[in-house]
């Protein structure tokens, strides 16, 4: 019967349930950044790539005049 009582009491208990639920909300967090900036990175990538093929080209031009 105690036994009963203590489970009763701890199945009760929210005191932690403010922890688990801002731990979820920043690892759902966590995910969602990650998509984000894994997106982000193929458009910076082509940027970059542009970039460089159009200084290589103005190098070429000028070296060549």
């Amino acid at each position: 019967m105690k036994n009963m009582k203590a489970l009763q009491q701890f199945w009760q208990d929210e005191s932690g349930q403010d922890l688990i639920e801002y731990s979820l909300l920043m690892a759902f967090l966590a995910v969602a950044s990650i998509g984000i900036l894994s997106g982000a990175r193929n458009a910076v990538n082509g940027i970059w790539h542009t970039a460089n093929s159009d200084l290589v080209t103005a190098n070429t031009v000028a070296a060549g005049s």
